[in-house]
């Protein structure tokens, strides 16, 4: 039996790489940021539906895999987020 710090271990950082950037993942990461999106635009405060409207996904390739994130382009969108959380409970919601 190998004592401690006498095992290593090398993963093929390519392989990981395309697993992370294949189809399916990027469709698993879609899907799950569609719900986050549906349920932050069910739950969203209604005043003139300009923050939920304003509220889409984008898409954006990081280091290792690309990122899919909702996101929102009215003007209060940061002043409704700090004061209702509603992106944080969306997201909470959307892993159950």
């Amino acid at each position: 039996m190998a004592a401690k710090g006498q095992t290593t271990v090398q993963f093929n950082r390519a392989y990981f790489d395309s697993i992370l950037r294949s189809a399916n993942v990027q469709k698993l990461t879609d899907e799950t940021a569609a719900r986050v999106l549906t349920e932050a635009q069910n739950t969203a405060p209604v005043d003139t539906e300009d923050y939920k409207k304003g509220l889409h996904l984008e898409h954006r390739e990081a280091k290792y895999r690309r990122v899919t994130r909702v996101v929102g382009d009215d003007a209060k969108t940061l002043l409704i987020e700090s004061k209702t959380g509603n992106l944080a409970r969306a997201l909470k919601a959307a892993k159950k």
